[in-house]
């Protein structure tokens, strides 16, 4: 994609401090990682046509005593398929040897939207902002396009990580029952993840009753009601391409009639807009599928009055890209108009209605929320649910609830 002059440089985050001498768990910066595979902080690649460099910190004994071994300069080239490998600390030495002065840099801060982005605590991106700042193109598009297909690695990545987090959902609604606390239900994930040599692909959201009409609702400590519902978003990371699966169930394990009439018009609606993807498809067809019958349903039960009123009860939209990041990279608009599903790209599809009190509803649908939402692989045939083992129609969410 680039010319014979580019120089890519992708660099990797810092560990970030979450309060006074501890840090947040690491976790390396989504392009850096696709680019390389290193998990070690404080780390630049630079790539040419000619080159494969990596800088990278020393082997320092003292900091392996306490913080873990480092691969080190030494090892780099054999472990991480590198021509060369430096200490980091010699970067801003050694740079001009893989740049002339025709070059065009492609460079990105780790976790920016662009290249003008300069809000990285690491000094090192500051300084190649302004090192080449004459020279500098956006990377991310590029890598956006690439990280768009994937490729059978990732797939079975993302597969095992969707299979781990179904059976964390169905361990959910084994568990769930009236008395119990949102944070009970959610160390069901806690648990599965760890065991599972994974974590969480973002911090889950354990909904219940009202709470479900909140769509980042991230508290996590209410009481679970007999007669409500339980909405749980929440997915994993394995070998950090991610899951993002959401299911919806009554915690006394029935549904209520209203419940099961507002259920059904999210679940058709998902199936629906599931059975749309294919390549050739327009991405935003899932969208449209779904929007069409939840307001047709809605209208139905005498919810909404028209279909200017859908916002009100499903306010975002019914997918988003899914890999490395949970929100992944890669544009929905190309000139104005929306792409067109290809095979390899994993797209999510969680239509939901949310219904808060409201004097013209009847009170019967208060405090409803339903949120269905599985990881969908757009195959050469159609698609592949990646989450399918999650079960999600009313029968078997009942029946598997029962054996409690």
């Amino acid at each position: 994609m680039l010319g014979r002059d580019a120089v890519v440089i992708v660099s990797t985050n810092s560990e970030q401090k979450r309060n006074s001498d501890v840090t947040y768990p690491f976790r390396p910066d989504s392009n850096f990682w696709y680019l390389t595979g290193f998990t070690e902080p404080d780390a630049i690649a630079v790539f040419s046509k000619e080159s494969y460099v990596m800088f990278l910190r020393p082997k320092d004994e003292t900091k392996e005593i306490w913080n873990g071994i480092r691969l080190g300069v030494a090892l780099a080239p054999e472990t991480l398929l590198v021509d060369q490998a430096y200490d980091i600390d010699t970067f801003f030495d050694n740079i001009d040897s893989f740049t002339q002065k025709r070059s065009v840099i492609y460079f990105d801060a780790p976790g920016s939207g662009g290249w003008k982005d300069n809000s990285s605590t690491n000094i090192h991106n500051q300084r190649i902002h302004s090192l080449f700042e004459s020279s500098l193109k956006p990377l991310n598009p590029c890598i956006s396009e690439m990280r768009l297909i994937k490729d059978k690695e990732e797939v079975k990545n993302m597969q095992d990580a969707a299979d781990l987090a179904s059976e964390a959902h169905m361990s959910a609604m084994r568990v769930a029952s009236p008395g119990l606390y949102e944070h009970n239900v959610a160390s069901v994930f806690d648990s599965q993840f760890t065991n599972g040599n994974s974590e969480h692909s973002y911090p889950p959201i354990v909904a219940s009753g009202e709470n479900a009409c909140i769509l980042h609702y991230n508290e996590n400590n209410q009481e679970l009601q007999d007669g409500d519902l339980l909405l749980i978003d929440a997915g994993c990371e394995i070998n950090g391409y991610a899951s993002d699966i959401t299911r919806t169930f009554p915690i006394n394990g029935k549904f209520s009639e209203a419940q099961k009439e507002i259920y059904g018009i999210v679940l058709s609606a998902q199936k629906s807009a599931i059975d749309s993807i294919k390549p050739g498809v327009s991405c935003n067809k899932p969208h449209e599928t779904a929007c069409q019958i939840i307001t047709d349903g809605l209208i139905k039960l005498g919810i909404m009055k028209s279909p200017e009123d859908l916002t009100k009860f499903y306010m975002h939209g019914t997918g988003h890209w899914l890999g490395l990041d949970v929100h992944d990279v890669g544009v929905k608009l190309i000139n104005d108009e929306f792409r067109e599903f290809k095979s390899g790209m994993v797209t999510t599809v969680e239509p939901g209605i949310y219904i808060r009190r409201d004097d013209k509803i009847e009170s019967k649908y208060w405090g409803i929320g339903v949120r269905i939402e599985d990881d969908v692989l757009v195959t050469e045939a159609g698609n592949h649910v990646l989450s399918k083992k999650a079960v999600k129609d009313i029968d078997e969410i009942e029946y598997l609830m029962s054996q409690r």
